[in-house]
Parts: structure tokens; sequence; C-alpha cells
């Protein structure tokens, strides 16, 4: 059996013995036929379906998650979306960790709630004690691991073996893992989402979304409701997805490498309370860690001491490396400051930490450079000598 870093370069689909080695790209909204049957009957009859290219791009998404479906989305959020609402009808109730992406957690407790499906937060770290909020119209349990902002670990085989035994479909996000780090459908999900934006397209210039199972029951459910909300991906958009994943086994370890490196050079500063990196040690996650992942990526968080006033715009000032700006996976690194869109319904994140909550994307850059220009921002940070 080849390496999954292998098998997603060769992937080909529909283009066998072509001459091209990345696929064209196919810009159509109609697609012609010759006769009245091949019009009705013919899949893709419509460039939104996607079309060969799209096939390819799904064929090794497969071979990355160790699947046998998978449906396209225009962004990370509406896979999470559809994977959600694909398992959901009114009168139901859906399980979401208290750590979720804020958009996810704004869906399941805005949109569902008009939909007449209810929402309720766990603890991430609840484990098998998710089975004490299970509620007989629960229809979802949806996880992501690491936490957003907070990089809590779930125990994921411990929540999906509570679910199958109630017959309840889990849906795991794991744009952090990549597919690469983390096989959810190992540990028992039923269904892995991708934010393909991230480090799937790897390079902060495409969208993407990608819901994947190896269920046929739960595939059409998610097809269904793919094809009613109007679902699809741009064929550049695929294009970009297709040639990054080309590319992701050697990006993560990369990212994987640089971003230890600064996470254990940040926990040694004195300016630092904690970092957030379940790979570290000093995690209360460390142990799960090891024992459900391959890897790490480069996205973590990091909790500083308490800061001296204008001591935040001080810092921010002279990062020039890292950039300012949402998302995270591309090739430069980013930092963005939390507390902002930080909402946690349990826990102590807003009254007992020790200063502001920074997220860190490490991107291919010199780590000694990333070192030096956060050196210079501490020290800025400390205000005139």
């Amino acid at each position: 059996m080849k390496r999954p870093e292998t098998r997603i370069i060769h992937t080909r689909g529909q283009r066998l013995g072509s001459v091209t080695v990345n696929p064209p790209v196919e810009r159509a909204s109609t697609v012609l036929f010759q006769t009245e049957k091949a019009l009705y009957d013919s899949k893709p009859g419509y460039g939104r379906m996607g079309l060969s290219l799209h096939r390819e791009l799904e064929a090794a998404l497969c071979e990355l998650e160790g699947a046998s479906h998978v449906r396209l989305a225009s962004n990370g959020l509406q896979a999470c979306v559809l994977a959600i609402a694909s398992c959901v009808e009114a009168g139901g109730h859906v399980l979401f960790p208290d750590s979720a992406y804020g958009p996810t957690a704004r869906f399941c407790e805005r949109r569902l709630k008009i939909m007449g499906v209810s929402a309720t937060r766990y603890d991430p770290r609840i484990g098998g004690g998710i089975a004490d909020m299970i509620r007989p119209e629960t229809q979802a349990i949806f996880i992501e691991s690491p936490g957003s902002l907070t990089f809590e670990l779930s125990d994921i085989p411990a929540i999906t073996t509570v679910a199958r035994e109630r017959g309840i479909p889990t849906i795991v996000d794991n744009t952090w893992g990549a597919g690469y780090f983390l096989k959810p459908l190992a540990l028992g999900a039923d269904i892995v989402v991708h934010a393909m934006t991230k480090y799937i397209v790897g390079h902060a210039d495409a969208f993407g979304g990608a819901v994947i199972t190896s269920d046929n029951r739960l595939y059409s459910s998610i097809c269904a409701t793919s094809e009613d909300y109007g679902i699809g991906l741009a064929p550049d958009d695929a294009y970009l997805a297709l040639r990054g994943l080309r590319t992701l086994h050697t990006r993560l370890h990369a990212h994987e490498a640089a971003a230890l490196d600064l996470a254990n050079w940040l926990a040694a500063r004195p300016e630092v309370s904690e970092v957030l990196h379940p790979a570290l040690p000093s995690s209360p996650d460390h142990t799960l860690w090891k024992r459900d992942f391959t890897g790490s990526s480069g996205l973590f968080g990091v909790i500083l001491n308490a800061v001296p006033e204008g001591g935040m715009d001080r810092f921010l000032a002279e990062l020039h490396l890292f950039g300012m700006g949402f998302s995270w996976g591309g090739f430069e690194s980013l930092l963005i400051p939390c507390d902002e869109q930080l909402t946690r319904s349990t826990g102590n994140w807003t009254d007992n930490r020790a200063g502001p909550l920074l997220r860190i994307h490490v991107g291919l850059e010199a780590v000694s450079d990333l070192k030096a220009e956060l050196d210079t921002a501490f020290a800025a940070l400390k205000g005139p000598a």
C-alpha cells in the first residue's frame, strides 16, 4: 500500500492517459448533450455540480481521509453548515463544543433555531460524558478538535462510541489536522468537514470546503441538502485546492517544525503566561494528542501575562513579518489578538486569564527571523526603558 502523500499526488480521476500533470480548468455553466436521455440522465448535467476537475479533487480528498464520498462547498463554513443541516430536521437537537469556530456556533444557535432545531454547547473535554447531554431528539454531535482559538482536544473515540450506540451521526471539523495528521473516520466519526481555504489550498488565495464520509445514507442526505441549497465550488478555486493538496505533506511538516520551535521559545518568555498547543508536553491534552494525531499544524494560541496600558498597540506596531488578518494555513505568518471574538459559555476564559489571548499561525519563513521580530515587539510592549 502506497503512503498517503504518494496517493494524493497520483489520483488522476477521469484523466487517465492525459498528457498534462495538472487538470485543465473548465469554466462552464452549460453542459451540452446530443440526446434528450443524456440531457436528463447524465451527471453532472450542469456546471454548478462540478466537472472533471472537481471529480479529481474529490478523488484526492477521498484518498486523504480514507473515505468513499466527498461533496464540495465554496468555503469551510458552508461545509460545516451543509454537514449539520444534512443530519437534522425540525424538532431535532444538536450538540456542539463550546470551543467551536465562531461562525459555526452562530449557525447552531441562530439559524438552526429558525429551522426549529435546538442546539446545546458542551465542554470540549467532556469525552464519554457526552452521554449525559444527549436528548431523545438529539440528531447530530459536532466536534472540532482542537477547538478554535483555545485549542482544547476532544476525545473523539469516546464521543463517537457513545453516539454510535445511540444512532447519532458525528461530524468532525478536521481543518487543523488537515486530513493528514488526524483521521476522524478511523476514530469512529461519520462525517469529516474541511475548510480547504486553510492548509489544503495553502497559499491564501482561494476558498473551498469539503464534506467527506463513507456512509452511503448520510452521503445521500448531504447531496440532497447541497442540491437544495445550491451549493457548489467555483472551478478556479477547485483547481487551486487540488494544486495545493499535492504538496500538503511537505508544507505541513514544515509548518509543524517551525510552529513547535516557536511555541517552545514563547513558552520560555517572561511575557508569556501559557502556550496553547496540544503537541507540547505542558498541554493538558498532550496524551490525547499523542494517541490520536500523527503530527501538529502551524496554528496555536498564546496567553500573555498582564500587559501595561498601550502595550498591545506598541507590540502589534512592531510586527511586519507577522500579518494581522483572519484565516490561516498559508505560507505567511499571521498573529491576531483574539479577545474580541472569544465567546464561551463555560470555563474561565474571560475572568481568570493573566492577559490577552493571541492566535499565531507560523508560516514558512525562517523561524529565527520570526523570533527576532517578536523579541523586538515584546520589548516595545513593556514601554520605554
